[in-house]
C-alpha cells in the first residue's frame, strides 16, 4: 500500500493487469490485509472483481499463494505485491498456451555496475584480467507467471515455502517449465531506495501529483 504518485503500488498493478484484459484478481493478503480490503473492497469501482485469500501467518510466497488455491482457476497469472511492471503480459500467456507449459516465468535483461573491481584468475592462482567496476548483463525474475493450477501440489498447506522451492521440486519432477524473455520495464519497490526511485521515476514520466 506504499504511494508511488497519486496511488499506491497494488492500485498500479490492479490497473497494468486491467489493461491487459485480466477481469478477476485474487489478492493474497496477511497482516494488516483489511487495510487492503478497505481500499480495494470487491474491486467494482476499479473495473475489476476483486477477492481475498487470508492468512493469519506469514506463509513465503508459495504458502501464500497456496491459501489461494480454492478461488483459482485451471491457469491463471501470478505475481508478487512489490513491484510494478510494465510488458505485454498478453505475449505471455499465449507464450504459455503454445509449449503447454506447467509454469511459464516472465524474464527481462538487467544490467548493474558493479562496485569493485573484478578480477578474473586462472586455476593456478595466476591472474589474467582486471576489470575495473564493470557492467554485468543477466536475465532475471521479474515475480510474474502463468501458471497451471496443478503447479500447487508442490506447495505444503499451512507451511512456510518458498517460490523457488517449489519450482525446483516441480523441476526435479520433470515438468514443463519456461521462461520468456520480453522487453519492458521492472521496478521493484523492495526497499526504501527503492520505493523513493519508484516515485522518481512516475514523476518523470507523469509529472508532480498537483
Amino acid at each position: 500500500m506504499l504511494p508511488v504518485g497519486p496511488k499506491p503500488i497494488l492500485e498500479h498493478i490492479l490497473d497494468w493487469l486491467k489493461a491487459n484484459g485480466v477481469e478477476e484478481v485474487v489478492i493474497a493478503t496477511g497482516y494488516l490485509g483489511r487495510i487492503i480490503e478497505q481500499y480495494f473492497e470487491d474491486g467494482s469501482s476499479f473495473g475489476l472483481k476483486v477477492e481475498y485469500a487470508r492468512s493469519d501467518s506469514p506463509l513465503g510466497h508459495a504458502g501464500q499463494l497456496k491459501s489461494a488455491e480454492s478461488l483459482l482457476t485451471d491457469t491463471f497469472i501470478c505475481l508478487y505485491g512489490d513491484a510494478i511492471l510494465d510488458f505485454d503480459l498478453r505475449r505471455l500467456v499465449s507464450f504459455h498456451a503454445e509449449k503447454r507449459s506447467f509454469l511459464t516465468m516472465a524474464l527481462m535483461e538487467y544490467e548493474t555496475k558493479m562496485k569493485y573491481g573484478v578480477i578474473d584468475t586462472a586455476p593456478d592462482g595466476k591472474i589474467t584480467n582486471w576489470r575495473e567496476k564493470p557492467v554485468v548483463t543477466s536475465t532475471i525474475n521479474v515475480g510474474c507467471y502463468v501458471v497451471d493450477k496443478r503447479f500447487l501440489s508442490y506447495i505444503p498447506k499451512g507451511k512456510i515455502y518458498g517460490f523457488k522451492e517449489a519450482f525446483m521440486d516441480a523441476s526435479k519432477d520433470g515438468r514443463a517449465l519456461y521462461g520468456l524473455k520480453l522487453k519492458g520495464t521492472f521496478t521493484d519497490i523492495g526497499d526504501l531506495s527503492s520505493h523513493k526511485e519508484a516515485d522518481r521515476l512516475y514523476i518523470e514520466r507523469y509529472g508532480k501529483i498537483p
